[in-house]
């Protein structure tokens, strides 16, 4: 048994999301999930999406204003507010939509938290230097925690 555990400790990949640009942290941990990897994103609140902040925001706001065809009035898609849920979904477009295994499946291996958890605190975290964003690839950014916050959420 304790070759087992030693097996799965290397499936398993802890990322620090801090000053990581939302996209391509997506991108890496869709195509790492579909490897097989659990994946754990800590600071989540932390990753920063590219772009003027006010047309960031703007754009995720429209999402409020899209209604379902049946019954607009009453009914409308759920839309993430939390720092969590936006990296979730970020994820979630990045993995395939044709197949139920490796896109249903797949996210069941993810788990993002806001802050370092307890857990957390002692193992080694990833950290992508390549992926950083900040002075060098654009001046114009925005927290996702802030527009989580420009959202409504309250944490």
């Amino acid at each position: 048994m304790s070759g087992k555990n030693s097996i799965d400790s290397k499936r398993e990949l802890v990322i620090n999301a801090e000053n990581v640009i939302l996209g391509r942290l997506a991108s890496f941990v869709a195509k790492s999930l579909q490897e097989g990897f659990k994946v754990y994103i800590v600071n989540a609140e932390r990753a920063i999406i590219s772009g003027d902040p006010k047309t960031v925001i703007s754009s995720y706001k429209k999402w409020f204003k899209m209604k379902t065809l049946r019954n607009p009035q009453k009914y409308s898609p759920k839309r993430p507010r939390s720092p969590v849920a936006i990296v979730k979904r970020a994820v979630k477009g990045m993995l395939p939509k044709d197949s139920w295994r490796k896109g249903v499946i797949a996210m069941k291996n993810l788990k993002v938290y806001v802050g370092i958890p307890e857990e957390f605190k002692g193992k080694e975290l990833i950290e992508f230097k390549f992926m950083m964003g900040g002075r060098r690839t654009t001046t114009r950014y925005i927290s996702v925690a802030d527009l989580a916050r420009a959202m409504g959420w309250r944490g």
